[in-house]
């Protein structure tokens, strides 16, 4: 079967584009805004509306195959590709993705997903936008799913030879702002992490000293124990710190650690995961500081896990930072990864490496892209699957969970 056409439609996201850099430096909240002027190149104001391209496959049979092109909130921060706008990348797709496809047969998945994932823009000689090879190559997965006739948790686990989990992967929800609230959407629906809580402010947020983190950790493990909907609920908490941490405590990661066996105690009876403690402003150092970081927890005998996040943005990254050691687990940040395969890939190779595999995103995606991640969830089984889009809770949980069900009952 061929495909015969490929159309782009500009969409819009689940969330938005933040300029990090610009909040980090103190940008204010107002209501849904932020003042201050933006300083991350692309940015016109702080914050502003998160946009996304669907690119559809018209296949010979008339059946209709699509991903979303997306890219995360923090575009531009951590090593990542510029702001994804979609009036400049649409002539790009149209222009250079189609001719890959357009007339040529549809084969296996992964050599589909190579024709963009590892094609090189003729206008700039470098890789294409990750989120163009993000949204490409989900509408690749859903082409091969479709001529076969089969789910595309099914054509993954074929072709990288898993098998479809028996159960729904853990879904981690993302509260935003509204952390308090939203825990309460999270307990009342059972999710299995919660609540993500958006730590990216020293001042308003986290506590010059890291108090403002701890009174959050104890009222929340106090809200689960008295809301918990059934008596088995024993969900983990993962808190993300966008490398405040590194902040508070001047980069002194034996004094992260004891503060992270702080939060531990606090948050007992629950695990607790913390993400991204540090951001040491490249690679190399980031690496350095999360394996660092490990070592002194485990030296102390702190069972909480962290995250590696910034800095871990390609297969590359987190094939480095699994072989150091750095963190617990890796959020696999799946449109920056570019090509899905390379999400499918970075899964395998953390397990096979004994490193935690979180299979993230961010909460500027579509309905699109979480469905067919939940797909890749089902397939090759991480330790915990992103709710996404949107910072609402009950929207991206219930994407995920429900594409999740299905895959599961289709299965049996």
């Amino acid at each position: 079967m061929k495909i015969t056409k490929l159309i782009c439609a500009p969409g819009k996201t689940g969330f938005f584009f933040d300029d990090q850099k610009a909040i980090k430096q103190g940008a204010k909240n107002d209501g849904a805004f932020y003042e201050g002027t933006p300083v991350t190149p692309g940015f016109t104001s702080v914050r502003q509306a998160g946009e996304s391209i669907s690119v559809i496959f018209v296949l010979e049979n008339g059946a209709l195959a699509h991903g979303d092109c997306a890219a995360v909130q923090y575009s531009g921060a951590g090593g990542r590709d510029p702001l994804f706008l979609a009036e400049n990348f649409i002539p790009i797709i149209e222009k250079h993705i189609a001719p890959l496809y357009v007339g040529k047969d549809i084969t296996t998945f992964r050599e589909m997903a190579d024709i963009v994932d590892k094609g090189i823009n003729p206008e700039t000689g470098k890789l294409y936008h990750t989120a163009i090879r993000y949204g490409v190559t989900q509408a690749c997965l859903d082409a091969v799913a479709k001529s076969q006739g089969k789910i595309m948790a099914q054509v993954i686990a074929e072709e990288y030879g898993t098998e479809i989990s028996k159960t729904i992967i853990p879904i981690f929800t993302q509260s935003g702002d509204d952390r308090y609230l939203n825990a309460d959407k999270m307990i009342m629906k059972g999710a299995d992490v919660l609540p993500h809580a958006l730590f990216n402010h020293v001042e308003t947020k986290v506590g010059l000293k890291g108090e403002k983190i701890k009174d959050y950790i104890q009222w929340l493990r106090d809200r689960i124990l008295k809301l918990k909907p059934f008596e088995s609920y024993n969900p983990t908490i993962h808190i993300d710190v966008y490398g405040t941490l590194g902040i508070v405590f001047d980069n002194d990661f034996e004094a992260i650690a004891n503060y992270i066996g702080e939060l531990e105690e606090l948050a007992k009876p629950f695990k607790l995961r913390v993400e991204g403690p540090v951001d040491m402003g490249e690679k190399t150092a980031q690496i350095d500081g999360l394996r660092t970081i490990r070592q002194k927890m485990e030296e102390k005998g702190i069972t909480a896990e962290i995250v590696a996040d910034e800095w871990c943005n390609t297969l590359q990254d987190v094939i480095d930072f699994s072989a150091h050691k750095a963190g617990h687990v890796i959020q696999i940040k799946t449109p920056d990864l570019g090509g899905i395969n390379n999400s499918i890939e970075a899964v395998l190779y953390c397990k096979e490496h004994e490193m935690g595999a979180y299979l993230g995103g961010t909460c500027n995606e579509t309905s699109r892209s979480a469905e067919i991640c939940a797909n890749i969830a089902m397939a090759t089984s991480p330790v915990q699957c992103l709710a996404k889009p949107g910072m609402g809770v009950d929207e991206g949980y219930m994407i995920a969970y429900n594409e999740m069900s299905r895959i599961q009952a289709l299965s049996r």
